[in-house]
């Protein structure tokens, strides 16, 4: 108790010895006018305003020391900088250059807060409210517009994230600052994340094990919260969206408030879907869903000190599609269905001193998943309790040498209630150690990093010996050792290079070890094998990216090297009427990646023409194709957009035309069909009307406008003939309160 109560004094002192400050004004570099609404920010205090008419700004209870600071806003490109604060008063004048290329966000899901243009490794970010632009009805099926990102979809209310060919627990999401644990394992699981309260997605294409450990072999979903509002302000408003398609919608309304130290927000959202309807105008049984969500956030910030405690708590009610049968409108999903309910609460704490900062995360995720099929009770009932911690020491911070040193880890255990086990009753404990640095040369970055991993599982016996179903009792233990190395350079003013070589592994999961009968979700039975070994991987990626005012183009490639690989495989035998599927070992490889090109012709700033072409193919050691890789996709849009005067009534406006074009799909595993190729025609418009003095979002768009009837290569539903989602209009409004 002495030893905490000496801790909160000296926190208290810091806070209150801080009364640091920074003004000036943000003025454009050719005219020299003020501008207004800049967004000022300084990423790792989290901390930040907007100018005012003037292009003023003002941001108190600062610390002491080093910090990037970035002014960003539209039409203009965005600056970063790193500047120290003194004690008292300090004063920074910015001049922004117009530009039409989009302006750049701070990177979060890697340590050093960088921009998109600084970082060694290549990460794709895109704002949720883009992704709403485009009409995705769920967040699992927003990001499937990231290049090198798409969906193993089970209707459209089930989705989970493939990137680059790795999808189920090779690829880790990250919600809050925390690993986001939901019995991941299983194919028909989806993310079981609402998009309300979520402000943008990151995506790390490749191992990433070095900063999150396992389970991030093929990637990492970073989810980044809302943002709490600028101090000393307050806003509130609400979301509106409907989808002609599944006659579903969905709402949301959100209210944050900040004082000089204090902040808080809430945001509560409810959606609800019928049967969505395929292209040959039939509706998929089953298919409706509807869902729950509540977040919440409260904040103190005070100088040298600043936490936060942040919850979640989403509610989820998913059919199980299975047939083409009675056609309905209504939205109680019938058996079979999923019952999930998420607690997820997470405590951020950042200690700043003048040369470093210690930042400690710490999570507890509570999922209780239940399926049902006929019966009241549900045959399968598993919760999943999980504590989180990362602890990390950051030294040297916006220097030109940086350096973090931290600890990871998490305590999971799981408890079956139901009829059936489909995993047994385990505990699983994580601890991995980590140091990376970021050193900064006049033209070139360097970042490298090592870490050491253990993690042990312990399971309990479940049935009896003999009969099916029985688990036997397991424990296990796993370490791996992991590097990266990433190298960054400006090949001249407009051309950037990269290249990074990074190791990863994945544990396997319980369901690899320990299968023992009839998967109802797969419809196979499946037998597990205790003797798998960690995944390791070492993967190269490559990049060329060449960027002026008014032409972009991106080349990525990668090759990813994957040793002990784990699939699972069918034996040709039957229990009862189910396929039975073992669960195996072979060295694996994929390669590929992605071209982007991005053209805004002078004087027409106004037109963009954007394209995207991504490929990956997955190959077993004996030259078998993995299963569930994407089909090569090429993607064409036609996009304008326009910027009026702050004063007139519709500002902000944007239309776009996109095609896609999906390749046939034949390179396939063993008990895949081949995929043939269809092309969709997606259109939208929207942008901004001044409404009581405020900006009111208005958006309408059209997916599938020609109501192409089509089946994905990585939907669920294929082995049944089920078709994807037909024509589906998007109708969006957020209106400020």
């Amino acid at each position: 108790m002495k030893l905490q109560f000496t801790i909160i004094c000296a926190l208290l002192t810091f806070a209150t010895y801080s009364q640091n400050s920074i003004k000036g004004t943000v003025v454009s570099v050719n005219a020299k006018e003020p501008l207004y609404q800049v967004s000022v920010y300084f990423p790792q205090l989290e901390k930040g305003t907007v100018t005012d008419e003037n292009g003023h700004f003002l941001i108190n209870n600062l610390p002491t020391g080093e910090y990037k600071i970035i002014a960003s806003y539209i039409g203009f490109q965005t600056y970063s900088s790193s500047i120290f604060i003194e004690k008292g008063s300090n004063t920074l004048d910015i001049t922004l250059a117009a530009s039409a290329i989009e302006m750049e966000e701070v990177i979060v899901s890697t340590p050093f807060h960088k921009l998109q243009r600084e970082n060694v490794m290549k990460v794709e970010q895109e704002t949720v409210r883009s992704l709403k632009t485009k009409g995705a009805v769920t967040l699992a099926d927003g990001i499937t517009s990231i290049a090198g990102v798409e969906s193993v979809s089970t209707g459209v209310g089930i989705g989970k994230p493939v990137i680059r060919g790795l999808s189920s627990n090779r690829v880790l999401v990250y919600t809050q600052g925390i690993r986001l644990e939901n019995q991941q394992f299983g194919d028909e699981h989806g993310l079981g994340i609402s998009d309300a309260g979520i402000e943008s997605i990151e995506v790390i294409k490749g191992p990433a094990s070095l900063l999150y450990g396992s389970d991030a072999l093929g990637g990492v979903l970073y989810l980044n919260p809302e943002k709490y509002a600028d101090p000393g302000t307050s806003r509130s408003n609400v979301n509106l969206n409907y989808f002609s398609n599944t006659e579903g919608s969905s709402a949301n309304m959100g209210y944050k408030t900040s004082g000089e130290k204090f902040k808080y927000l809430l945001r509560a959202g409810i959606a609800s879907h019928a049967d969505y309807k395929s292209g040959d105008g039939l509706r998929v049984t089953n298919s409706r869903f509807r869902e729950y969500d509540l977040k919440t956030g409260l904040g103190f910030q005070s100088g040298y000190f600043r936490t936060e405690v942040r919850y979640n708590y989403n509610k989820s009610d998913l059919g199980i599609p299975e047939e083409i049968g009675l056609q309905t409108k209504r939205r109680t999903p019938d058996g079979p269905y999923q019952e999930l309910q998420s607690h997820i609460v997470s405590s951020t704490s950042e200690l700043f001193m003048d040369k470093s900062s210690v930042k400690v995360t710490l999570g507890y995720i509570f999922n209780d998943r239940k399926e049902f099929e006929e019966e009241l009770l549900p045959e399968l009932d598993m919760n999943l309790a999980t504590f989180n911690y990362n602890i990390q020491y950051y030294l040297g911070k916006g220097k030109d040498l940086e350096t973090i040193i931290g600890v990871q880890g998490m305590t999971q255990t799981n408890k079956n209630f139901g009829e059936e086990v489909l995993i047994p009753d385990a505990t699983t404990n994580d601890i991995g150690v980590l140091s990376t640095s970021h050193i900064h040369f006049n033209r070139s970055d360097i970042q490298i990093g090592v870490r050491y991993d253990n993690r042990s599982i312990d399971g309990e016996e479940n049935g009896i010996l003999g009969e099916e179903g029985y688990i036997a009792s397991l424990s296990r233990d796993y370490t791996s050792f992991n590097s990266a190395l990433g190298f960054r350079t400006d090949l001249s003013k407009s051309l950037v290079g990269r290249i990074n070589l990074a190791s990863g592994f994945r544990a396997p999961n319980l369901a690899e070890l320990t299968s023992n009968g009839i998967h109802e979700g797969t419809n196979r039975f499946e037998i597990g094998n205790p003797d798998l070994k960690n995944e390791k991987n070492i993967q190269t990626d490559v990049s060329l990216e060449f960027k002026n005012e008014h032409f972009e183009i991106a080349v990525n490639g990668f090759y990813n090297s994957i040793k002990d690989y784990i699939y699972i495989e069918p034996t040709g035998e039957f229990v009862v009427d189910d396929p039975v599927f073992l669960y195996r070992q072979q060295d694996a490889r994929l390669y590929g990646g992605e071209i982007g090109l991005h053209l805004h012709p002078h004087p027409l700033d106004w037109l963009h023409l954007e394209s995207t072409f991504e490929t990956v193919t997955g190959k077993l050691n004996n030259d078998e194709s993995l299963p569930l890789i994407p089909a090569n996709t090429f993607t064409n849009t036609l996009r304008v957009e326009f910027n009026k005067d702050a004063a007139h009534w519709f500002r902000k406006g944007y239309g776009y035309m996109t095609l896609q074009s999906v390749f046939n799909q034949d390179k396939i595993s063993s008990f895949e069909t081949s995929t043939p190729g269809y092309s969709l025609l997606n259109l939208g418009i929207g942008g901004s009307i001044l409404f009581f003095g405020n900006e009111m979002d208005v958006r309408l768009s059209v997916n599938n406008a020609l109501d192409k009837n089509y089946i994905s290569h990585l939907s669920r539903l294929k082995v049944d003939g089920i078709s994807n989602i037909g024509r589906n209009i998007s109708l969006g409004l957020q209106v400020p309160i």
